[in-house]
Parts: C-alpha cells; structure tokens; sequence
C-alpha cells in the first residue's frame, strides 16, 4: 500500500507510515467502507458546467467573486493595473529590439535587404503597447460606469441590505465610542475601602 499523505510504499500489516506517522489504518478502513453501489455523480464534475446557461455561468462567477470579496471596482483597478504593466513590457520589448537590431546591423554581417527588415522589427513592441492602452483606456473610461452602476444596484437591492455576512458590510472600528471612566480599578477599590472605614 502506498501512503497517501507521503507516497511511501508500505507492507499491509503496517498501521502507521514508517515516512511520515499517516494513519494507514484509517485509510484503509475508509476504502473499504466505500460504497460499492454509489453512483456516479455527473452534475458535480465539468462536464455538468459544459451544459450551463450562460446567466448560470455569469451568477456563479458573481458569487464566487462576492465571496472572495472582488467588486466591479477591483477589477477595475486590476484592469489598469495589467494595462500599465503591458504598456510598459510594450515599450520595453521596443526599445530592446531597436537596440539589438542596431547592434546587428552595425556589425556590418548583414545584406541590406535583411538591414532593411532588421531596422523596422521595433516595431513588434507597438503591439503589446497598444493592447496595454486600451485596457487602461477600458479601465478609466468603461469600467467606471460599470462601478457606479453596480454600487447604484448595491445601494437598491433589498436582499443585500443588513447583509452581515458581506465582507464590506461592516463599519469600521471608533474607539472614540467608548465612554471614559472616572476612576481606574485601583482607585475604585481604594475608595470603597475608605468608605467602608467610615461607617
């Protein structure tokens, strides 16, 4: 048998991994309980999501993103986020090229048809650059109105109202709340002993 915590091949006999101290026992005895006449369920593997309508698709990935506390907003600003570092890759990628293919071409081991060819191949890093702009220009001027028409709908949607379990539902911390108190244990317990003296 083989550990399934560790991989370690062990005798049958054995009750504990000799690697790693796994319970072999209990596994073997969940093995044998299994249920033989189970059947198989199809609507818990992928093929069941292959067969989704596409608004079952769109609701279970809005409440796996409300779950894990991803908003419209923080998409928004990943959105840019990825704009700016394929701009940036973009511009890079350009740079280098034109350098090397200055370099190559300098060393004067090229025809100037391959010179010709070589001294315009800069121009592969215009595509990453202009991908990265347009998902910035996505991000600042679509994914906003996307933002304020899912915080509208947020503020108008009764089943979330006094929603607890929302992880932005809760308000922040004011230790400003709390009343201050006039005297300190110490000093509480100090005057109730002289006033127990007085009588």
């Amino acid at each position: 048998m083989f550990c399934p915590r560790c991989g370690a091949n062990q005798t049958d006999d054995l009750k504990f991994c000799k690697a790693c101290g796994a319970n072999l026992q209990a596994v073997r005895q969940v093995v044998d309980a299994r249920d033989v006449d189970q059947k198989f369920d199809w609507s818990k593997t992928w093929v069941a999501e292959m067969f989704m309508s596409a608004d079952e698709v769109h609701r279970r990935q809005e409440e796996m993103d409300r779950r894990r506390g991803i908003t419209p907003a923080t998409r928004r600003y990943q959105e840019i986020k990825a704009g700016v570092i394929t701009s940036s890759v973009g511009l890079a990628v350009a740079a280098f090229l034109a350098v090397f293919m200055e370099g190559l071409i300098a060393s004067g081991k090229v025809s100037t048809a391959a010179a010709e060819i070589l001294s315009r191949l800069w121009i592969v890093g215009i595509i990453p650059l202009f991908v990265g702009i347009a998902l910035m220009i996505n991000g600042y001027f679509v994914s906003r109105k996307i933002v304020e028409l899912w915080k509208q709908d947020k503020q108008f949607d009764p089943e979330r109202i006094g929603d607890a379990t929302e992880p932005h539902a809760l308000r922040a911390a004011d230790t400003n709340e709390f009343g201050s108190k006039r005297f300190s244990i110490t000093e509480g317990t100090t005057q109730h002993l002289e006033g127990t003296r007085q009588r």
